[in-house]
């Protein structure tokens, strides 16, 4: 399983470090300082001051501003095991706080940072150049705390455009617009559905959708009647013999079927209500069927996963070996998709996407 961090492991790192104390930026021509001011854990936001001394700034006049939970968790989506970070191409102009978050880390044991060469190819001449700063977390050889560091690195950047998931447009039943369910979180969850059928196709999986989301709109066309939804649970080989497991999978929001007698995953997705719900659904599911292998998986916004990872600790649903897909995870999968219409590759690849629960158990 490759180690991730989350925005909660991000905002401790932070507070472990000292308050009201001048941090330097990384780049020593950068004079201004940062100040913290307060952190909120477990998941930010981050209260700074900065100010300039070079300039005639006081430091007691020092301006305050956050750094918000939503920029920390692309930060974290963004980072990898011994793999170099531009957080300036992760966030792009949409933060001007983005070199302080950059800072902050670095002034932490786990994070250096560090230039790895650009590969740039111009007609078919390719050459290797000094690259952007980029972060780096190597949580194997902390450095010492409130200082950065710079770590040299034989890895080289060939940089390609951003990926991105792209929905074409969403038409939501008529009983979520009138019973006072949020519009934007429906279309959400909408929105990972079809990611969900997408990426099934995609593998060569069959997908059944929650009956109660078989009215929704995707690009003028029923989900129902999308190429690779299958019309009727009773109609699967592998649950024609048991009436309460077809009962039970009814309101379940995604389950993948292959070749008629494999079922590689059960997917519930949970983008407001209570991750219990979800994992109630499918025990009742489990507890209808004989054992059968498969995953039963909470699908679930980043910045929920300790929620999921908590609730899918409790008791009654250790049979279920939970395990935890992120919405960027998805997304990323979805987007991969997209582009290069992947196929040939077993159902296990969708285990790089996910996270084991059961770590968590005692």
């Amino acid at each position: 399983m490759q180690m991730k961090v989350t925005a909660s492991d991000l905002v401790r790192a932070i507070n472990q470090l000292p308050k009201n104390q001048d941090y330097n930026y990384i780049n020593p021509s950068t004079t201004g300082k940062i100040i913290i001011d307060d952190v909120v854990l477990p998941e930010g936001p981050v209260y700074i001051r900065r100010y300039n001394p070079t300039s005639g700034d006081p430091r007691a006049a020092a301006r305050r501003a956050s750094i918000s939970t939503e920029m920390i968790w692309r930060v974290a989506n963004a980072i990898r095991l011994n793999v170099p970070v531009n957080i300036d191409r992760v966030l792009g102009a949409s933060y001007n706080t983005r070199s302080v978050l950059e800072t902050l880390l670095a002034h932490t044991p786990q994070f250096y940072f560090c230039y790895p060469g650009r590969i740039e190819s111009i007609s078919a001449s390719t050459t290797v150049r000094v690259g952007h700063k980029h972060l780096m977390w190597l949580p194997d050889r902390p450095h010492a705390p409130r200082t950065t560091a710079r770590t040299n690195t034989e890895i080289v950047i060939s940089e390609i455009p951003t990926a991105e998931a792209v929905y074409e447009a969403v038409v939501l039943p008529e009983r979520e617009t009138e019973t006072g369910i949020d519009i934007a979180v429906a279309r959400r969850h909408a929105q990972i559905q079809i990611a969900l059928v997408e990426i099934g196709k995609q593998l060569g999986f069959r997908t059944w959708v929650a009956q109660n989301d078989r009215g929704i709109i995707y690009d003028e066309q029923p989900i129902a009647e999308m190429d690779s939804v299958i019309a009727r649970l009773e109609d699967e080989n592998l649950l024609a013999a048991f009436n309460e497991a077809q009962r039970a999978a009814r309101l379940i929001d995604c389950i993948w079927f292959k070749n008629g007698r494999l079922m590689p995953a059960v997917i519930e997705v949970e983008h407001s209500t209570g991750v219990r719900s979800g994992l109630t659904r499918m025990k009742t599911f489990q507890d209808a069927l004989p054992p059968y292998p498969t995953r039963w998986v909470i699908a679930a916004p980043d910045e929920d996963r300790e929620k999921v990872l908590r609730e899918c600790s409790t008791p009654q649903f250790r049979s279920l070996k939970p395990l935890f897909f992120p919405y960027s995870g998805i997304e990323e999968l979805y987007s991969l998709c997209q582009r290069r219409k992947i196929r040939g590759v077993t159902d296990e690849f969708l285990d790089c996407y996910m996270e084991q629960c059961l770590p968590l158990l005692p």
